[in-house]
């Protein structure tokens, strides 16, 4: 299932809008659409940033997903999930 994401970010003392569309797990998005949308939202902006090479006083000013879903607190609470791959 795609949803449509608009995120507007602070960087190189500007604002800049980026917005496009991100897949979600369909059975995830139907329990918790909020965390679902935000944890999507979360991995399309870090790719953003990887491919832009934003400086370091990049930061997330506001995401709303569907053109009215505000979720930007959710998107700043989102943090990866190391795994842990070692035999001990």
């Amino acid at each position: 299932m795609e949803i449509q994401i608009e995120v507007q970010v602070f960087a190189n003392g500007a604002k800049f809008l980026q917005s496009g569309s991100c897949s979600v797990i369909t059975t995830d998005f139907r329990t918790e659409q909020e965390w679902t949308a935000a944890i999507s939202a979360y991995e399309w902006i870090k790719k953003i940033k990887n491919s832009v090479r934003y400086p370091n006083d990049f930061q997330i000013v506001s995401v709303v997903y569907n053109g009215e879903n505000d979720i930007t607190d959710l998107v700043r609470k989102v943090h990866p999930i190391i795994k842990d791959n070692l035999p001990f």
